[in-house]
């Protein structure tokens, strides 16, 4: 990577050389990211949703990352490897790319689909199964009480009418 070059997922320098520790997304070829970091974002997201932080692609990231030895789940990754905790991740959306924006059919909220508030009618809910679409508690019409929400696609179109 070009000096002063930064890992997409922790924001940290990444070696100027080719090292063991340094990675690059194999389908944008400008994502740069440390091992140890690419390898918590595998064991949180499992199998099924791994993919390049930045560019999205899954099958081609997927595949190069096992080749360099990057395990996907919790059962073959060594013990010393934590995955990244949710609310590491959802407090820093907007940095680690994740979801920020309501994706309600119809978006009620005054000051549009990018506005969230950290608690409230406005409190931007991410998906807790997949993370790839959010709400505003108040779109989705959610009681204060309830702190997740599951989106149509992962809960299924009977389960997500009910929530």
């Amino acid at each position: 990577p070009k000096a002063g070059t930064t890992c997409f997922v922790c924001l940290e320098p990444v070696d100027n050389q080719t090292s063991y520790r340094t990675m690059m997304c194999p389908a944008c070829k400008h994502t740069w990211f440390h091992r140890d970091c690419i390898q918590n974002q595998a064991v949180f997201t499992g199998a099924c949703c791994f993919c390049c932080p930045c560019c999205k692609n899954e099958y081609k990231f997927s595949m190069e990352m096992l080749t360099m030895g990057i395990q996907q789940g919790l059962s073959n990754v060594p013990f010393s490897i934590r995955p990244l905790s949710w609310e590491n991740l959802h407090a820093n959306a907007e940095v680690s790319g994740r979801h920020s924006c309501c994706d309600s059919g119809e978006c009620l909220c005054p000051g549009g689909r990018e506005q969230a508030q950290e608690e409230g009618p406005w409190q931007l809910l991410v998906c807790c199964s997949c993370a790839a679409e959010g709400t505003h508690r108040q779109c989705a019409y959610l009681r204060p009480s309830i702190d997740s929400w599951e989106c149509i696609s992962c809960a299924g179109p009977i389960r997500g009418k009910r929530q």
